[in-house]
This record gives structure tokens, C-alpha cells and sequence, in this order.
């Protein structure tokens, strides 16, 4: 992929778009998403395209299997307290390379605390679908413990790569 000719081609769309440009003009002077959504930092799985949606419609937290750590945890509290996002998405997604990795107890020096997590989430489940829904129930749940005065809802869903439905 060519990250400059990608960028000269939205900046094309935002030419011929009027409606485009002129969100992104507002969005200049702050932004206001609706929805956090906390998924995987996998190239298959793109929020803004899965639920359609453009500039300014989410703010979205990627990391290897949707895992919620101490940074994520400070972003997520900006959302919550700043951007005052009402709904939160924990967003897992079939043939995850973390959840698999979990399940086949693979190391890795800086990834070890991830597939640790995965495993307390998932235990000895060897069903990669099961886990990748168990992890994102344990993530969603662990954010409701994290933030207990939030009123907003928090929920899980699966994303399936192959036919691209939530669930």
C-alpha cells in the first residue's frame, strides 16, 4: 500500500465531496463521538468501515486482541470524562491471531502480557470462536468494574471476518 497516493486520494474525495469537507471543517474545532469502540489492531478488522461510518463518528482504541491495559484504560477514561461517549464497543473478531496464539500458548517478549490476559479471559477453551467471544465478554466486563459510575452502556459484539456481520 502507498500511504501518500492513499492520502492524495482522500484528499480527491474531500475536493469533490462537499459534505465531507465540510464535516471535517467542523471537526476542527472539536470532536464529539457518540460511540468508543476498543478493538483489535488486526488489518481485516476497520471500525469505520464495518459500521460505516465517517469523520468524527467513533473514537477507536486498536490493540492485539482487543486486550484493555493501562493505557487503554487512560483513553477510555478520556472518552468517558472529555469526549462523553455514551456507548462503548468491546469488538473481537473471528480468526484473531491473538486469541489463537493464547490458545496455542505462544510466547513473545513484549506480547506475553496480552496472551496472558487472553488465557485468565478464555481459560483452557480450545474453540477459537468461544474464546474470541469469551475475551470480549471478560474485556467489556472488566470496564464495567474499571468504570462503575459510567451510565453510559457497554457491550460486547464479533466481528466475522468472512461474511462481515456483528454479532
Amino acid at each position: 500500500m502507498d500511504i501518500e497516493q492513499g492520502n492524495k486520494e482522500f484528499l480527491d474525495k474531500l475536493e469533490k465531496d462537499e459534505a465531507l469537507r465540510n464535516r471535517r471543517d467542523e471537526l476542527v474545532k472539536g470532536q464529539h463521538p457518540e460511540t468508543l469502540v476498543i478493538t483489535c489492531s488486526d488489518s481485516r478488522v476497520i471500525p469505520e468501515l464495518i459500521f460505516n461510518s465517517s469523520l468524527g463518528d467513533l473514537f477507536v482504541i486498536r490493540t492485539a486482541g482487543n486486550v484493555i491495559n493501562e493505557g487503554e484504560l487512560a483513553t477510555v477514561e478520556y472518552a468517558i470524562e472529555h469526549l462523553k461517549v455514551k456507548h462503548i464497543i468491546v469488538l473481537g473478531h473471528t480468526h484473531c491471531g491473538a486469541v489463537r496464539a493464547a490458545i496455542n500458548n505462544e510466547k513473545g517478549q513484549y506480547l506475553d502480557p496480552i496472551l496472558k490476559r487472553i488465557r485468565r479471559n478464555i481459560g483452557d477453551v480450545p474453540n477459537e470462536l468461544i474464546a474470541t467471544t469469551m475475551n470480549a465478554i471478560a474485556e467489556k466486563d472488566y470496564l464495567k468494574e474499571k468504570f462503575p459510575q459510567y451510565e453510559g452502556t457497554i457491550e460486547y459484539k464479533i466481528y466475522d471476518i468472512e461474511n462481515s456481520v456483528v454479532f
